[in-house]
């Protein structure tokens, strides 16, 4: 089919005005291809406001209830889109996850979409319908409404994509492309035309919030292209495709920071075969993501094991690691929620020897410390103080020449 997939994120839906402006572009849109398939998240900040009322009410919410609550906002924004392009004299239908057919793990807020069976939505495509399907939800096996975790509207849209055999994803949000960092934390960011999946994954995964981490890797599975746009201007923005280029003409491609982040310490463990493969499996089983982790070297047979994780996931960590470590009889544990992690990307890195040390280096010249390192072929994180993450990625933005 000629299809082009749009995704509108909660700025885009934000109001009344704004819904009637993005319902002329997908108009729009309907004219150049034969079907249209839109996802929308909620409107503005109407999910925050819903985890806070959970939160209040019961504190840690249960998990099915949660997801029942937190998914209610994109079938608003669905709905009234539908109704938008609707009193435009077009053809529309909203569909939430189960309608669409979208089928996730039975698990509550995190899931991962296992499959969707497309014949609900071709159905309605071939009746000349535009589809407005809610992002950021899916049915488990037991027809439970679960969510997909936070941003994962841009996950839904290319998965969507994926399934009807669209070759783009349009993400329509509040900048107008992928930049060097934070365009609005650096001035001097600048819009790039182009970048590859590995290099977006890796600038996502590390807190760029523009695109999804677990959308880009979907894209990169199924060579769909993901165009970055602003939903307030025409602008071409950029585009999120495997990289042509011979050879990359910048060792460093963007630079990112995580404020989000917290560092567990376990200290005096004993160095003994198993002992990671306890703690980790137990976060594991606990649906506990870990980042980074470093052991130290051994020292009259024990060593010590620090880790990064997400800090919405810290009181749950907290729990898994006190249990493991009183196990294992370890000394003791401190927990760290003021950190941040502040990264370097590149394909660039591969071939260009100092780029770590030219890192470091920067930092160290202007007092930031730094707490832990991790590297791969193109990038390089180091977690520091969280009220020096700012500073640092000015300092590296500029540093590696992205001002220019």
């Amino acid at each position: 089919m000629n299809l082009i997939v749009q995704k509108y994120g909660g700025t885009s839906v934000g109001s009344v005005e704004r819904i009637q402006a993005i319902a002329k572009r997908i108009v729009e849109a309907k004219i150049k291809y034969d079907h249209v398939v839109v996802v929308v998240s909620a409107m503005g900040k109407t999910t925050d406001a819903l985890v806070k009322m959970a939160k209040d009410i019961q504190g840690t919410p249960d998990p099915r209830e949660y997801d029942a609550l937190v998914s209610t906002g994109e079938n608003v924004s669905a709905s009234l889109v539908s109704m938008a392009i609707q009193a435009l004299g077009h053809k529309a239908i909203s569909l939430n996850g189960s309608q669409a057919g979208v089928f996730t793990e039975n698990i509550y807020s995190k899931a991962k979409i296992t499959k969707v069976d497309t014949t609900r939505m071709v159905k309605e495509l071939e009746d000349g319908k535009v589809l407005i399907v809610t992002g950021f939800q899916g049915i488990n096996d037991i027809s439970d409404i679960t969510t997909i975790g936070r941003g994962g509207s841009d996950t839904s849209a290319v998965v969507l994509a994926a399934a009807l055999g669209a070759q783009e994803c349009e993400i329509f949000t509040d900048v107008d492309g992928v930049y060097t960092t934070d365009p609005r934390l650096v001035e001097k960011a600048a819009k790039l035309e182009e970048i590859s999946y590995d290099e977006m994954l890796e600038l996502a995964s590390l807190g760029a919030r523009v695109l999804h981490p677990r959308s880009v890797e979907c894209a990169k599975e199924n060579n769909i292209v993901l165009h970055v746009r602003s939903s307030f201007k025409s602008d071409e923005g950029t585009r999120v495709k495997e990289d042509c280029k011979m050879e990359a003409t910048k060792t460093v491609t963007g630079v990112t920071i995580n404020e989000a982040q917290s560092q567990v310490s376990i200290r005096d463990v004993s160095d003994t075969p198993g002992v990671a493969s306890k703690l980790f499996g137990e976060l594991a089983n606990n649906n506990v993501n870990v980042d980074m982790i470093v052991q130290s070297a051994e020292r009259d047979q024990v060593n010590s094991i620090t880790f990064t994780i997400a800090s919405d996931d810290l009181s749950e960590a907290k729990t898994v690691t006190e249990k493991v470590a009183a196990e294992l009889a370890c000394k003791g544990i401190t927990f760290d929620d003021d950190v941040a992690k502040v990264s370097i990307v590149g394909v660039g890195m591969i071939s260009r020897p100092g780029v770590a040390a030219k890192m470091f280096n920067t930092l160290g010249d202007n007092g930031i410390n730094i707490n832990l390192i991790s590297t791969s072929e193109i990038k390089v994180s180091c977690v520091i103080k969280r009220d020096k993450a700012r500073l640092a990625l000015e300092l590296l933005h500029t540093a590696f020449g992205l001002d220019q």
